[in-house]
């Protein structure tokens, strides 16, 4: 019989785990799991430390969480990811502390005239749409105290944890997209009428859903939070291309030996896609890979550039800077 000690500690049947190939995973983060989490689950998969997000999603959302591995993780900062489409509930009639559903009610004026005792169904949709439009385009958001914002060096939640007062300042974001699909009457668990208010929202990184929902109430005089978030896209990575973390524990269990399973992105596919592509010969790909510039004067100083060698080999991500092609990350 086989003694586990004489097979590098394996229990017996069990496949040998590799680390994944360098590249993106899709998630479909679950409610009640933080970025980190989430993160931390993918390094016990993927078999590596080096495991990064981009964009966090709070605690209660779902939906859409862009991780890279190994080398993929220098990649995450310089992939277009600024805009980003969320499918929410916001409550009207009562706000919160956090501007959300895990804070504790403030205020609850409830919202009545938005639920018919004062105004038709129609007029009340109107009266939605028309605050949802105050707060579309070019606009500047103040966020929520209880973001990850810091003032002073210190995060503004621990701030707000503390009971400190403090004050954040607006900050400009784009909303291209607040369109209201549905409304719909409900009584809260304290008893107040409120108007439970379904939106899908395209918008920029750096956009608190939450501090929407918060606004939106403020503009309709019921005062408002958010129920629920679910991110359906970063960039053009979308929720039909994630994976739960179910799936993806059962495609690395699944995996036979010496392979380990898990649905990544190639890096190199993913720098094709998203970025120009610079195909460079083996002794140009040799220097660049020695972090000589080469010449190159029609590279953009705005845009980076993916380098690839003869081979096909994603070897970096470059820029111009006075006529030579300025390494950013280096693959190779």
């Amino acid at each position: 019989m086989t003694d586990n000690k004489h097979t590098g500690g394996r229990a017996e049947g069990r496949a040998l785990r590799i680390a994944a190939p360098d590249g993106l995973v899709v998630v479909d983060k679950p409610s009640g799991h933080t970025s980190h989490d989430v993160v931390a689950r993918m390094r016990g998969m993927a078999r590596t430390r080096k495991v990064g997000h981009a964009g966090t999603l709070d605690p209660m959302a779902t939906g859409v969480l862009l991780l890279g591995i190994g080398k993929a993780t220098r990649l995450l900062g310089h992939l277009a990811l600024t805009e980003k489409e969320y499918s929410a509930t916001i409550r009207l009639g009562q706000s919160t502390v956090t501007d959300d559903a895990e804070g504790e009610v403030t205020e609850a004026a409830g919202a009545a005239v938005l639920a018919g005792a004062a105004a038709g169904a129609g007029e009340a949709r109107k009266a939605v749409e028309a605050g949802a439009a105050e707060l579309t385009g070019e606009i500047r958001q103040v966020p929520s105290k209880v973001s990850a914002i810091k003032v002073d060096g210190k995060r503004s939640y621990k701030r707000a944890r503390e009971g400190e007062e403090f004050e954040l300042a607006a900050r400009p974001v784009s909303v291209p997209a607040f369109g209201v699909h549905e409304i719909r009457e409900a009584v809260a668990e304290d008893g107040t009428v409120v108007s439970d208010v379904g939106v899908t929202v395209v918008c920029s990184a750096g956009t608190y859903i939450r501090a929407l929902a918060r606004d939106l109430g403020a503009r309709l005089g019921t005062g408002g939070h958010l129920t629920a978030l679910r991110r359906d896209r970063v960039g053009p990575y979308t929720l039909e291309a994630a994976h739960t973390l179910e799936q993806l524990q059962e495609a690395v269990d699944a995996a036979g030996e010496g392979v380990n399973g898990l649905p990544v992105l190639p890096l190199a596919e993913v720098a094709a896609a998203a970025f120009p592509r610079w195909d460079v010969d083996e002794r140009q790909a040799r220097l660049l890979s020695n972090g000589v510039r080469l010449a190159a004067p029609d590279l953009s100083p705005a845009v980076p550039t993916a380098v690839f060698g003869p081979d096909g080999r994603f070897l970096a991500l470059v820029e111009g800077s006075e006529g030579r092609a300025k390494s950013l990350a280096v693959f190779a």
